[in-house]
């Protein structure tokens, strides 16, 4: 996404904790997910904005659903997200590494599912597209087949609301490049 915007990145991997912290509402808990991977890379990185981000998305009654542990557990999730509406949220980080400055945001996107088959459940996650995403789906690749409708961010489901960072990066002095 960062790419198709026209931004000129590196990828660092963070080994930040990602448990969601307890006691805070899930807005305010990925923010906190993303700020710890952002701090664990800028550590040692000067001249640079490190962004970072963390998704999550929030079932039906308002259990957290995160990464999958498993095929089985990504089956529960899809059983839940079945035929309801639930919420995806993004948290972005980004640090200045030289003023120490941050920002952080939450972004939320409404998503609409489908009934979903237990053999498209089962189908779907033999496919192997629904381990390492939030909610056991991804939009941008098969999933988007389950979606009836999203109210908000696209690339936010994603996992990087892009209207959000190109406006966070740009208050940094940070602009894509031309075309």
């Amino acid at each position: 996404l960062l790419s198709e915007a026209g931004f000129i990145f590196d990828v660092v991997p963070s080994d930040a904790d990602e448990t969601l912290p307890d006691g805070l509402p899930p807005a305010e808990a990925a923010v906190e997910v993303a700020r710890r991977k952002a701090l664990a890379v800028a550590g040692g990185i000067r001249s640079a904005v490190i962004l970072a981000a963390d998704t999550i998305v929030v079932a039906p009654g308002g259990k957290v659903l995160g990464k999958p542990n498993d095929e089985a557990d990504a089956r529960r999730m899809l059983r839940e997200l079945s035929d309801s509406t639930h919420v995806v949220i993004t948290g972005v980080f980004a640090v200045d590494c030289d003023t120490a400055r941050t920002v952080g945001r939450a972004v939320a996107t409404t998503v609409v599912f489908g009934k979903m088959t237990d053999a498209e459940i089962y189908a779907y996650v033999a496919g192997g597209e629904a381990l390492g995403k939030a909610g056991a789906y991804a939009i941008q690749e098969t999933g988007d087949r389950f979606v009836r409708r999203i109210e908000g961010s696209f690339t936010n489901v994603v996992g990087l609301p892009m209207e959000t960072v190109t406006e966070m990066l740009t208050g940094f002095g940070i602009t894509p490049a031309p075309a």
